[in-house]
């Protein structure tokens, strides 16, 4: 920064001249070019993704699956609503976090945001085929979730796990109103063949290499009925394309579960059930149900008699619901990256 003073508020004088050492001369004209280094590490920092960041940083892009009314012609928010409609697939246009030494991020404050919605016509124009298949990380959300608050849930997951392939979200016609869990339920479960549809579509995808799938509360519900039906429909070929299944705090009624995994036994050891017994908002689902016991707030030991493994997370939150920790807990998203990359758990 240049400070430019004016003649008439300063009076001008003669300067001494001093002899310079060779030493402090060095020091003098090393100054502007650490100066210009330091300001070439500081734009660095900010504008290349770090060496173990997700890829959905570098290419902030998510593709999305919806069986939502589009809104406002997809154009401006809401983009899609909470009515029902046939299946739609579209582009996401995120902005991550700014990473800058002075941003929010820096401080534990920054996040994505969405941009903008652009419709497709095919999903195979969102996977091209490229040199060696990519993996792809698929996100189905709860109950009482608006489509951004999905779009912007997936993107924190890609990243916070550091996934390294292609991001999707799969949206469902959720109310995203905490009383209307009752339209929530009936349409997650209108929306099983649309996902199973989106399933077929990736399987067969010559670009797409595992399908890892990470569901959440009612979203368990769903994905476990979709890949029932596909796995009936096509055999052992799905457990080849399958890689891991995430079930955080699944809102499903315990017989259900165990019934639905009895019939698609080659993908149960893939199966990682992440539970909380302290996880309040599936206390009231379970009041609601009648009493019956939610998946997501079973005892471990319950679960990992089908072959399953369990993490208990319910001495990781710190909150007064304790039903999202997949998002917000960092030793949690340790444990989806291990099941991603194929590692056992640490139990530790």
């Amino acid at each position: 920064m240049h400070i430019v003073r004016h003649a008439g508020d300063v009076k001008f004088r003669r300067p001494m001249v001093r002899p310079v050492r060779p030493a402090a001369l060095g020091i003098l004209l090393a100054l502007p070019l650490l100066a210009a280094l330091a300001g070439c590490g500081a734009a660095l920092t900010s504008a290349v993704a770090p060496f173990d960041a997700a890829e959905l940083s570098r290419n902030p892009t998510l593709i999305v699956a919806t069986t939502r009314k589009a809104a406002n012609g997809m154009r401006a928010r809401p983009w899609f609503g909470t009515e029902r409609a046939s299946g739609t697939f579209a582009r996401a246009k995120l902005v991550p976090p700014d990473e800058g030494r002075f941003s929010l991020s820096s401080i534990g404050l920054g996040d994505w945001s969405l941009e903008a919605v652009e419709p497709v016509e095919h999903l195979s124009e969102m996977l091209p085929p490229g040199p060696e298949r990519r993996d792809l990380l698929l996100y189905v959300h709860g109950f009482n979730t608006t489509f951004e608050t999905a779009a912007l849930d997936a993107a924190r997951l890609s990243d916070g796990i550091r996934f390294r392939g292609e991001t999707m979200v799969f949206s469902w016609p959720s109310k995203a109103k905490l009383f209307d869990y009752g339209y929530d339920r009936e349409s997650a479960m209108w929306s099983r063949d649309a996902l199973e549809r989106v399933l077929s579509l990736l399987m067969a995808s010559p670009g797409i290499g595992r399908i890892h799938l990470v569901a959440h509360s009612v979203g368990t519900m769903l994905s476990l009925e979709s890949l029932r039906q596909i796995y009936a429909r096509h055999g052992m070929a799905v457990t080849d394309k399958i890689g891991a299944v995430i079930f955080a705090s699944p809102d499903i009624d315990m017989d259900v579960f165990a019934s639905s995994v009895e019939r698609i036994p080659p993908l149960a050891p893939k199966i990682t059930v992440i539970t909380a017994t302290n996880d309040r908002a599936l206390a009231v689902a379970g009041w609601i149900a009648g009493g019956m016991t939610r998946v997501g707030a079973a005892e471990k030991s319950r679960l990992e008699q089908m072959g399953l493994r369990v993490i208990d997370a319910s001495t990781e939150g710190w909150g007064l619901i304790n039903h999202d920790l997949f998002l917000s807990n960092s030793h949690i998203r340790l444990v989806i990256r291990r099941a991603v990359d194929g590692v056992a758990p640490d139990h530790s």
